[in-house]
């Protein structure tokens, strides 16, 4: 993501020098985290600049400044720790229509994340991707064994999520998490952002989470949930901008157990964040093939389901079993 100002000069440096290492600090990336999140802030706000002038609605005015300096590229993030700027998600993604359902099937994550799910569930859900060639099933770590081993031999990826659905557990636990997963034969993990530190600027710590499980998951490609229904529209821009200098594959829309899913107004802000190198996930309350078709319209090149057989067959979404109507749960239901 390269953009300039008119009658800005590409030879002079439009953020200055990165200020040295500090030993006495104990920072992350061995700089000034003020700066980096003073950078971020930067980046935010020329992005934002960027996407108004393409039509682009943005709800929230961005932090008062005198001016935003547009950073020529992505040198300075990487000065500051980040060692990949992006990672091919499925491709450079292109706008399609879907022409039949094996076209869809490739593009959706099963998913199963709900706390009382049983053996005998995942067991069917395997056997659901298995049947309609999903591209991978999507279930907490403790199954993620169980579903590599139920997939072998298929075309479909196990996926584990990782500090699900919060987001607020310690970078070192979901490393070992990620790592885990991985050994356990994860293929892919959708970690949840620190949507704390997101919120209160601490862009270092963001930063910091993301790299910290892609380096755990790798060479397996990580997604990283936002929460969009928590987030202003700046904040998704900011979000998506960290993703992205953290190595991270793809971004992604919700997890599904917060007061809102996936929009296609958020789809295609985050894609046009992201760019093409990176894979954008719709998730959280998509339950008929309209709603995929429309995700995928908006820039998705992923969708998250657990009415994925429902989707690809057209069927009308299911409803809820008799078990589940008029029961007050101990937990908040799911947009899955």
């Amino acid at each position: 993501m390269a953009f300039q100002p008119r009658g800005s000069n590409p030879n002079k440096p439009l953020l200055g020098k990165c200020p040295p290492a500090d030993s006495t600090k104990n920072t992350t990336f061995g700089a000034d985290a003020d700066f980096l999140n003073s950078l971020v802030d930067q980046i935010a706000g020329a992005v934002r600049e960027k996407l108004v002038a393409e039509g682009v609605p943005i709800t929230t005015k961005p932090k008062s400044s005198p001016h935003y300096t547009r950073p020529a590229d992505w040198q300075h993030l990487i000065h500051n720790g980040a060692d990949r700027i992006g990672h091919s998600g499925d491709g450079p993604f292109q706008s399609h229509i879907l022409s039949e359902n094996k076209d869809l099937a490739a593009k959706i994550d099963h998913t199963l994340l709900k706390p009382d799910a049983t053996k005998e569930e995942i067991q069917r859900v395997c056997e659901e991707a298995r049947k309609y060639d999903f591209a991978t099933v999507c279930v907490n770590s403790a199954y993620v064994g169980l579903v590599a081993q139920l997939l072998k031999g298929s075309n479909t990826k196990a996926i584990a999520v990782v500090g699900f659905p919060l987001g607020a557990a310690a970078t070192a636990t979901k490393g070992f998490e990620a790592r885990e997963a991985v050994k356990q034969g994860a293929q892919e993990i959708d970690m949840v952002i620190n949507i704390g530190a997101l919120k209160g600027k601490d862009y270092a710590l963001v930063l910091d989470d993301i790299k910290k499980v892609v380096e755990a998951a790798h060479p397996y490609p990580v997604k990283v949930i936002l929460e969009t229904s928590s987030l202003n529209d700046e904040e998704k821009v900011i979000a998506s901008a960290l993703s992205k200098a953290a190595g991270a594959a793809f971004v992604k829309t919700s997890t599904g157990f917060a007061s809102g899913g996936a929009t296609a107004e958020d789809i295609a802000l985050m894609r046009r964040v992201v760019g093409p190198e990176m894979g954008v996930k719709a998730s959280g309350g998509i339950r008929t093939y309209e709603d995929a078709a429309k995700m995928i319209e908006a820039g998705a090149s992923r969708i998250g389901a657990s009415a994925s057989v429902a989707i690809v067959t057209k069927a009308k979404s299911p409803e809820k079993s008799s078990t589940e109507k008029g029961v007050k749960k101990p937990y908040k239901n799911s947009l899955y």
